[in-house]
């Protein structure tokens, strides 16, 4: 796509033209409060001219006899100066810190937004690591760009425009003197900002790739320990520490010879003004006067203070344009379908017709698999571990697209729907669960905002979830620390829960009842089937207890569909299914085959 690059993560980044349009457009929006702090830090520019000059005037004044009164008055009017200097200085730094929260504000919606909208299958390609970098510290350093740094620029950049203006007005050959002077920060500068942003890009980057190991590092804790990974899991931390190290260690070399010729500059130009008009004011004291050099000298070493700010703040502004950059790029991710962007599919029948699906590019999981699913069916999906069982049901819950073939529901491609016309007819529930920061009543309300307590509670006992009971606040109660945050168990009850208060056509359960010890697993699979009567349910089967339930059994080996028919049906044939079902009911002591199987 035209104006982005293809982050590490997986997620796009967008180009600098892309960038600074998008920057333009923020700034439009708030163009009123953006231009009221470009006038006031002008207008504070303006009065912090007049105390070099004036100074000058004292120097000339002085010496040709003045007395004490016209000194005092002219250090009034530098007192004046300096104190509306402030108060103007002051008001355009609020009016600065106003526009960039509101900015910030409006960034903070349009990634969240961005972010809803990006189909889930994007989101675990590009991996949490990344979104998660991108929505905190990204922006955080936009945002800290807006509220400190933006203004700071500003205010810098039209000082030292007028402080410039003010020493060639003084006399041009001196302001000629300061700027070949000054010439040294230039080149510094255009050396530094040629490779900044690329640098910075890769910092970013390896950000992102140490938090999404850090996550699934410590998120797997308890699988590491049980398979005795430590140790490779700690090396893979320490190679993306290093990668990190790396990184950061290439923005802070290009800083340590950007600051070292800046300091050396700053101190150029006064030298040359001094030299140049001491021996002009020597020569010809009246084409230069003293109080002239003066404050050429002090306009050029007060001009050291507004640079300082911008080429400290340069480093904020290289990191946050391409945080920014990072940020943007989630405007080019792809989004799922808009609403009404899809015909309303005929029916609930789904279609599955030569489906093939290969994961990023690599060799066909999926090999031409076709199945219908009537509405109202009960189906069982089984098979050994790798058979392809989670990836169909990935694709009949619009999660993926086929590579090839179509996946249709009521004659409309799944993938294509809307989202919410898609979560209206399709759900997936999968043994990965999660528990929102909030209340029972959070948690539950998000698949139905409008359900009311009654609703809620019934929810909760038709999936069995007979601990709401001692839970002191009932629905009010915290879930997010204590004694009573959710074990997985819970949690997989509470995702149930929502499944029927969103009361889908088709549900499809992949092992969503895997962390539930048998007795409850059963409890509960009763509990749902009595409220799920009439609608379409998918099992990928962690027991076959599950598939002799179900009206149909898909058997599943190698990314194909190997065979298909009732428990009865398979068993007599004699296939793969049979040998499965003997196994696992002559010894329910056993390993559950296909237990884990995707």
């Amino acid at each position: 796509m035209s104006g982005v690059t293809q982050g590490s993560g997986g997620l796009p980044v967008a180009e600098a033209a892309q960038t600074r349009r998008a920057a333009v457009r923020l700034v439009r929006r708030d163009g009123r409060a953006f231009a009221a702090m470009l006038a006031l830090n002008g207008l504070a520019a303006v009065a912090g001219l007049a105390a070099p000059w004036l100074l000058g005037r004292i120097v000339d004044e002085v010496k040709a006899g003045a007395t004490v009164g016209v000194v005092d008055r002219l250090a009034l009017a530098i007192l004046v100066c300096a104190v509306v200097q402030l108060l103007l200085a002051r008001y355009a730094s609020y009016v600065g810190h106003r526009f960039g929260e509101r900015t910030l504000a409006r960034i903070r919606e349009q990634f969240t937004e961005r972010a809803l909208a990006m189909p889930a299958s994007v989101v675990e390609r590009a991996g949490t690591g990344d979104l998660t970098t991108r929505g905190t510290t990204d922006v955080a350093s936009v945002g800290t760009t807006l509220r400190d740094a933006g203004p700071d620029v500003a205010i810098a950049s039209v000082q030292a425009l007028f402080i410039l203006a003010a020493v060639f007005v003084l006399d041009p050959l001196l302001g000629a003197c300061g700027v070949i002077g000054l010439s040294g920060i230039w080149f510094a500068s255009r050396w530094y900002l040629r490779r900044a942003l690329k640098a910075y890009l890769e910092e970013g980057a390896a950000g992102s790739a140490l938090a999404e190991e850090l996550a699934a590092t410590t998120t797997g804790a308890r699988t590491v320990q049980a398979l005795r990974l430590e140790h490779r899991r700690l090396l893979a931390c320490r190679r993306t520490v290093e990668k990190s190290r790396r990184a950061r260690t290439r923005t802070l070399a290009l800083r340590s010879v950007l600051f070292p010729v800046v300091d050396v500059s700053y101190a150029i130009p006064v030298a040359a003004v001094l030299l140049v008009g001491g021996a002009l004011t020597m020569r010809d004291p009246s084409a230069m006067t003293l109080g002239t050099v003066v404050a050429s000298a002090l306009y050029l070493r007060q001009l050291s203070e507004p640079l300082n700010t911008v080429l400290e703040r340069l480093e904020s502004l290289q990191s946050s344009g391409a945080a920014f950059a990072r940020v943007e790029g989630m405007a080019a991710a792809p989004a799922n379908a808009p609403a009404g962007g899809a015909t309303v599919p005929e029916d609930d029948r789904l279609e599955v017709s030569g489906a093939s699906y290969a994961y990023n590019g690599g060799p066909d999981v999926l090999h031409e698999v076709d199945l219908s699913v009537r509405p109202g069916e009960r189906l069982a999906i089984v098979g050994p571990s790798g058979a392809g069982k989670t990836t169909l049901g990935r694709l009949l819950a619009g999660m993926d697209a086929p590579r090839t073939g179509s996946v249709t529901v009521g004659g409309v491609p799944v993938a294509a729907l809307s989202q919410s016309l898609l979560r209206e007819r399709v759900v997936l529930v999968t043994q990965e669960h999660h528990v929102f920061l909030g209340t029972v009543r959070d948690n539950l309300q998000i698949a139905a905002p409008a359900a009311t307590d009654a609703d809620l509670r019934a929810a909760l006992a038709a999936v069995g979830a007979d601990w709401f009971d001692e839970l002191p606040d009932g629905l009010d109660t915290d879930l997010r620390h204590g004694p009573h945050r959710p074990d997985g168990a819970r949690a997989q009850q509470l995702a149930l829960a929502r499944v029927v208060l969103a009361d889908p056509h088709t549900l499809i359960l992949d092992e969503a009842t895997a962390l539930l010890d048998p007795r409850t697993a059963r409890h509960t699979e009763r509990a749902l089937a009595a409220v799920l009567e009439g609608r379409t349910v998918i099992a990928i089967a962690h027991r076959l207890q599950t598939a002799h339930d179900a009206d149909r059994v898909a058997v599943m080996r190698d990314g194909r569909l190997t065979e298909l028919g009732t428990h009865e049906e398979l068993v007599a044939a004699g296939g793969a299914y049979a040998s499965l079902w003997h196994s696992w009911h002559g010894d329910h002591a056993g390993p559950e085959p296909g237990g884990h199987a995707r």
